[in-house]
């Protein structure tokens, strides 16, 4: 009896046993199952080389006005010629998970005095996660829709007259300094955002000119994911030989997908600026107390129509023409610049790899002014690219 009362014992305990291990496997399933941890057999650092070449070959259409839109009295003065704009390499080193340094160099600008060029990007940048990571170096400030993709994949011929000028006034282009950016969600708004602070006097300089730093912001909202349509607010305030600048603009960028090879891309941009270089340039004694009597107020307007032909030679097609609208005095001496350039594109390698631009640069100021750059021109351009 005893022995079949342990017999017993022993059944009912394996039961019990195996109900509370089958138990424990049901509400284990019922949990993610967590996964092994793997090791991290990625090794560093990792080196990525890519590269940009860009010519092109421009023809002068308007009497006594260079390639460069330089007006001549005396009739001299090249109104053709082939022209070699970048010869890009980058380096990009990631040295662990969160940090990567980058240097970018443009070869091309050793066709002159090199001084303060060649060097475009050389930064450390260190990512926390996609909500916070910093920047340090020489890099380009968000400060508006052409900062965020670079000159290979640009809609037009090159970047918009505004851009050139705010980056003359330390806000846009190669500067150096510190960034932080991220990207969260207010509700269901995505935000993209990116606070600067930097010198101010462009790239590849010893020193900054002065004590001053510029602190810019730029906030992007995207308010609809079906058109891609985002809206950025940018706004600085900087400190420039003891004197007070600003800088202010709004943007607006969308992308209709009409069917799988018809697309339209649009921005539109509008900026305004205190014109320190302008103001600094003056006489102490002839220029004013405060330097926003000289303001520079820009706009342009950018629709891009792209027709995907998947052809083997031939990738896409794409029809841009860009309106801008340019016056860096309208206060005190008001001579805008207005200037239309239609271009038409042939890509041959997906993703902007290979392609062809042609297209024409109409210049038009209010004003026009003998032997300077202000003045009415035409210009034809072909322009070729790789990037690899």
């Amino acid at each position: 009896m005893a022995f079949f009362s342990l017999k017993k014992r022993s059944l009912i305990l394996c039961i019990l046993m195996g109900w509370f291990s089958a138990n424990a496997q049901i509400q284990d399933s019922l949990q993610p199952t967590p996964k092994p941890q793997e090791e991290d057999h990625v090794k560093y650092p990792q080196i990525q080389i890519k590269g940009l070449f860009q010519a092109r070959y421009l023809v002068g259409m308007s009497k006594d006005v260079d390639v460069n839109g330089l007006h001549h009295t005396d009739g001299s003065g090249t109104s053709n010629n082939f022209m070699l704009k970048y010869m890009r390499v980058q380096v990009k080193a990631q040295i662990s998970k969160r940090t990567e340094v980058v240097a970018l160099a443009n070869l091309a600008d050793f066709k002159n005095d090199p001084k303060s060029k060649v060097l475009e990007n050389a930064y450390l940048k260190y990512t926390f996660s996609p909500k916070l990571a910093f920047t340090v170096g020489q890099f380009r400030p968000w400060f508006g829709i052409e900062e965020t993709y670079p000159i290979d994949i640009i809609k037009s011929l090159d970047w918009s007259n505004q851009y050139s000028e705010f980056g003359k006034l330390g806000w846009t282009s190669f500067q150096i300094g510190l960034s932080a950016t991220g990207q969260v969600k207010l509700g269901e708004i995505p935000l993209q955002y990116a606070v600067s602070v930097v010198n101010g006097n462009g790239k590849n300089q010893v020193n900054d000119n002065d004590n001053g730093k510029q602190y810019s912001t730029r906030l992007l909202f995207g308010l609809s994911k079906k058109y891609n349509f985002n809206v950025g607010l940018n706004g600085g305030i900087g400190e420039v030989f003891s004197k007070k600048v600003y800088a202010v603009g709004i943007d607006l960028s969308s992308m209709v997908q009409f069917d799988p090879r018809w697309s339209l891309d649009m921005q539109l941009e509008a900026k305004q600026a205190t014109n320190h270089v302008l103001y600094n340039s003056i006489a102490p004694e002839v220029r004013p107390d405060n330097p926003d009597q000289y303001l520079t107020r820009g706009v342009y307007f950018l629709p891009n129509l792209r027709y995907e032909i998947n052809h083997k030679n031939l990738s896409a097609f794409e029809l841009s023409c860009r309106y801008e609208y340019l016056d860096t005095n309208f206060r005190m001496a008001s001579n805008p610049r207005q200037t239309i350039t239609p271009m038409v594109g042939l890509e041959f390698l997906k993703n902007y790899g290979a392609r062809i631009q042609l297209g024409v640069q109409f210049d038009r100021y209010k004003y026009q002014v003998e032997n300077t750059n202000q003045y009415n021109n035409n210009l034809f351009i072909v322009q070729v690219q790789s990037r690899f």
